[in-house]
């Protein structure tokens, strides 16, 4: 009997298994090894396969799946580097919770420590960051009802960021499918006729209501709002209206950021000594973007804080006393419903006016800080943003005021800069609708062949590059000034035409307001893939922050 065979039926066995916890999309790489999972895989009509030629990309194409999905997602890869390539993705999914089910095909255990090709230790080679299912090299001895249980239970038990399904397979891995170990494969009956997994927990995670929450809600609170997703953020910013409570939201909030540029005004003494009364403080969402925010968090001592978001652990790196609810947004809502009550921090609202309108003034000129300040007006209709790391991210949190429940995506976890192309084009994919993704230059270079992924997007897209020439992040830190250039901010003087063109986008460099705005609107109403590169004056837009953070503190 084939052994190449025997391997397919594990890998159709596993993969089915799979399909079961609602996984949808399997992401694979080119590779060997793996032949048997990819093979079952497309094989598999539940499933919707993507492929890319670079594993780091492939990793960050499901995490951006499993963003918009919300839906596992799993990926399949060869043995060897090939395996270690996925780690920035594993690492971010741990820190933000999107569930990834990872398939790294092995060399059996015979061929691991004795100078075999392409043989790694890989077995929990992602360490804490994923939990780890190590296989046995596939065998008849072992019954498909076994292997179909080890899934099942590493899947209900891990409910949380990445989990690994380390693979060995022996040689042959290809050859003409043979029929035999039908009756392996078959053994498991009707559960091939099911839906459901063969084994279920039961977990009922059910969100109590906090006994004290009426008197609470007579006091004077503060909503901090994190990273959520476009629904919760709706209904946080209407709870906290309700009760007349200020609310300071991230860019990630998706809360419309009521009390807008807030990095700028947390710091004038008026500020902080309002909010300096509030008794209680309810933070949904972790992965606050600005600078002035958390330091307000540090130092904020309110009698309470309430810390509410579905991922489990510490989130609070200010280690404040009060309680840590792990609980969804929107659930844990619904169980403390607010009362109407007047506003009681009102100059909070002249504050962010007043901010607003400094930057209105100090945005006149094209360019980086002008795009952050007007960016909703070039979001397209009904669609979606992603927005990218290191400066471009803190000016659109300081100048900006995003819609209420507009869908906005990041990478806010570790907060690299790795694989940002990659994740935009999976969360296009799982939502297919057309999408902004606005990145620095150097964000771009270092993603650049996943632009490879989005020659074909399923909706309009276009992918703004803010070419300020470097990562001038470093301008708004007290690197020394005589090694910034060189060492920090490392200027590569590139234009990303060149890139558009061999990876087939629409090009355009637009040199004006009118002339992005222009050229946005056709590119939603004509549909395709753009990249647009805005080339701006390299230090301006951190320069910008700099002198409207110090102007509101002495306003």
């Amino acid at each position: 009997m084939s052994i190449s065979t025997f391997n397919r039926r594990w890998a159709e066995v596993l993969i089915e298994a799979l399909t079961r916890h609602g996984l949808r999309h399997m992401c694979i790489a080119p590779g060997s090894r793996s032949a048997p999972l990819t093979l079952a895989a497309a094989a598999n009509g539940k499933l919707t396969c993507h492929t890319h030629f670079d594993e780091r990309g492939l990793g960050h194409l499901a995490l951006g799946l499993a963003k918009a999905a919300r839906q596992p997602v799993g990926i399949i890869v060869t043995s060897g580097t090939a395996v270690a390539n996925l780690y920035p993705a594993i690492i971010e999914a741990r820190l933000t919770g999107e569930r990834l089910v990872v398939l790294t095909a092995d060399r059996p255990p015979e061929l691991i420590d004795c100078g075999a090709n392409q043989a790694i230790a890989q077995v929990g080679i992602f360490a804490d960051h994923a939990d780890a299912l190590n296989l046995p090299r596939p065998t008849d001895a072992i019954p498909a009802r076994w292997l179909i249980s080890a899934v099942d239970n590493l899947l209900a038990s891990a409910r949380f960021g990445a989990v690994q399904i380390n693979c060995p397979f022996a040689e042959p891995l290809y050859g003409e499918d043979d029929g035999a170990y039908q009756s392996w494969r078959d053994a498991p009956g009707a559960w091939w006729q099911q839906t459901t997994p063969w084994l279920r927990y039961s977990q009922q995670a059910i969100t109590m209501r906090q006994p004290d929450w009426f008197s609470w809600r007579q006091k004077r609170g503060v909503v901090v709002a994190g990273r959520m997703s476009a629904e919760e953020g709706a209904q946080v910013a209407e709870w906290a209206s309700t009760l007349g409570w200020p609310l300071l939201g991230d860019v990630l909030s998706q809360t419309g950021q009521p009390l807008a540029c807030s990095d700028l005004w947390l710091n004038h003494p008026q500020a902080r000594q309002t909010l300096a009364q509030a008794e209680l403080v309810v933070q949904f969402g972790g992965g606050l973007t600005g600078k002035r925010l958390l330091q307000w968090q540090n130092s904020s001592r309110p009698e309470n804080w309430w810390l509410v978001d579905s991922a489990p652990g510490r989130r609070d790196p200010a280690a404040h006393g009060g309680r840590r609810i792990i609980a969804a947004p929107g659930e844990w809502l619904r169980q403390h419903p607010a009362q109407p009550r007047a506003a009681w921090a009102g100059h909070l609202v002249l504050l962010s006016i007043t901010a607003q309108q400094q930057v209105d003034a100090a945005t006149q000129t094209f360019g980086e800080a002008r795009l952050a300040h007007r960016l909703p007006e070039l979001l397209p209709e009904n669609g979606q943003l992603f927005v990218g790391n290191s400066l471009i991210v803190r000016l659109v949190d300081a100048f900006a005021q995003l819609p209420v429940g507009y869908p906005v995506y990041s990478n806010r976890g570790a907060s690299g800069i790795d694989g940002l192309l990659s994740s935009a084009a999976g969360v296009q994919r799982a939502q297919p609708r057309p999408m902004l993704v606005l990145l620095g230059d150097i964000s771009t270079l270092y993603d650049l062949n996943a632009l490879a992924l989005l020659r074909d997007a399923p909706a309009p897209l276009v992918v703004l590059v803010v070419n300020n020439n470097g990562g001038q992040i470093f301008s708004l830190l007290p690197t020394p000034e005589a090694e910034r250039q060189r060492f920090f901010c490392m200027p590569q003087s590139v234009s990303f035409a060149p890139a558009a063109a061999m990876f087939g986008l629409q090009y355009a460099c637009p040199e004006n307001w009118s002339a992005l705005q222009t050229y946005l609107q056709q590119c939603w109403r004509r549909g395709g893939s753009h990249l647009v590169e805005l080339v701006v004056d390299a230090e301006s837009g951190a320069q910008t922050l700099v002198a409207l953070v110090k102007q509101m503190e002495e306003a």
